[in-house]
């Protein structure tokens, strides 16, 4: 258990039974009563966002999370399996583990785990990946004065908005927190 004062931005901590990641928080103290903490948590597993109050003092569950180095090895049916690439572990989390992140999930790539105990609670994807165009339209010559962009499929399945000097075959280089072309990989 931990208190108030012990906040800090990172953190993890219990809310209601579903865990929580302190985004921001303020102490607060009035000119009048008791101090207290202003808190903004993100739920690890969906995401929502959520703003708690607590009073000075009082006592929040704190919890230990692990960060752990996976390599993503194969996924079907909403299954994904991930294998430790020093114990040779594997581990299988579904859809609710990886969210948002299988539209860039590559087999092979190493990514990593966050672990509440032994359950794995969600996957990090490197910030940057670099991923094959398997489709796109060509270019309408005399378009690349208005700088404009047209949509790319990867060979993950994801769709991005590229350059239109972008072709077929060619390897690109992804954001995978905003999911935008950065650059052309040669």
């Amino acid at each position: 258990m931990a208190q108030t004062s012990d906040i800090r931005k990172g953190m993890v901590i219990k809310v209601e039974g579903e865990l929580f990641t302190i985004v921001d928080f303020q102490h607060v103290k009035p000119g009048k009563g008791g101090g207290f903490t202003r808190t903004r948590l993100k739920n690890v597993k969906t995401g929502s966002v959520l703003e708690r109050t607590y009073r000075s003092g009082e006592k929040i569950d704190d919890v230990r999370l692990e960060r752990r180095p996976y390599q993503y090895l194969y996924g079907g049916d909403g299954e994904y399996v991930f294998m430790n690439n020093k114990t040779y572990e594997q581990v299988t989390g579904n859809d609710d583990v990886v969210g948002d992140a299988v539209e860039f999930l590559k087999e092979g790539m190493d990514v990593e785990v966050l672990f509440h105990g032994e359950a794995p609670l969600s996957v990090e994807l490197p910030i940057f990946v670099n991923l094959e165009i398997t489709r796109t339209d060509p270019g309408v010559r005399g378009d690349t004065a208005s700088g404009g962009s047209k949509p790319a499929t990867l060979e993950t399945g994801a769709v991005v908005q590229v350059p239109l000097f972008i072709e077929e075959g060619e390897i690109v280089k992804i954001d995978t927190r905003t999911g935008e072309y950065v650059e052309r990989v040669k």
